[in-house]
């Protein structure tokens, strides 16, 4: 009796540890792949947006406030028709 009563929380147990490994340990890794991603994705923003302010103060230095807005607009102009010209409108 003692035997089967062994065998049957190891039954259990390895039940148990199965489920875990199907359900809690995947949805572990994606929660923790999803954070690492939100600041990865933060961080690449606040990069990208502090390389254009320090840019833009750059270009100003040299020609001017209103050339540096007028070069920085037509960079942003010309990078916005460069993704507008890629897009996929779907009717493929």
């Amino acid at each position: 009796m003692d035997k089967l009563a062994s065998s049957f929380a190891d039954l259990l147990e390895s039940t148990a540890q199965k489920a875990r490994s199907l359900t809690i340990d995947r949805a572990h890794y994606g929660l923790r792949l999803a954070a690492f991603g939100l600041v990865a994705v933060t961080l690449v923003g606040v990069a990208i947006t502090l390389l254009i302010r320090s840019g833009f103060h750059l270009v100003a230095a040299f020609v001017g406030v209103t050339a540096s807005y007028a070069i920085f607009g037509g960079l942003f102009v010309l990078a916005g028709a460069l993704v507008w010209s890629r897009r996929d409108n779907g009717a493929n």
